[in-house]
């Protein structure tokens, strides 16, 4: 099985900033894409961040502030997220996609962190 450890929520003020890292573990041959959402109670889940090879692309409301990020040695995707609003605050969820090792051909996984709180209140 490939894990997932994800860290780096908590509370901050408004305008302050958080980096959330998540870091896969297993037999992983490499990584494809990796992606943030996020969660608000009585919301639909939001696509916020998704990074595949050098290719990025982000949710409107978190263009110019959010920045995705991944080292493929530590098979972990960072969120440095920068100026944050009340409207950010949200369970924070990562995505990993990539090629799992196995004894006959290597196949595809799709992984879930297990969620970190952000909130953005004074």
């Amino acid at each position: 099985q490939v894990q997932v450890v994800e860290s780096g929520g908590g509370l901050v003020q408004p305008g302050g900033s958080l980096r959330l890292s998540c870091a896969a573990s297993g037999s992983i041959f490499n990584m494809h894409t990796m992606r943030w959402y996020r969660q608000v109670p009585g919301k639909q889940r939001e696509l916020v961040a998704a990074i595949r090879s050098d290719k990025t692309n982000y949710a409107d409301s978190v263009k110019g502030r959010f920045t995705i990020s991944r080292d493929n040695a530590r098979h972990t995707v960072y969120l440095q997220m920068n100026n944050l609003k009340p409207e950010d605050t949200a369970v924070y969820l990562c995505n990993l996609e990539g090629v799992e090792i196995t004894p006959g051909p290597y196949v595809d996984f799709d992984a879930w962190g297990q969620g970190t709180q952000v909130t953005v209140s004074q």
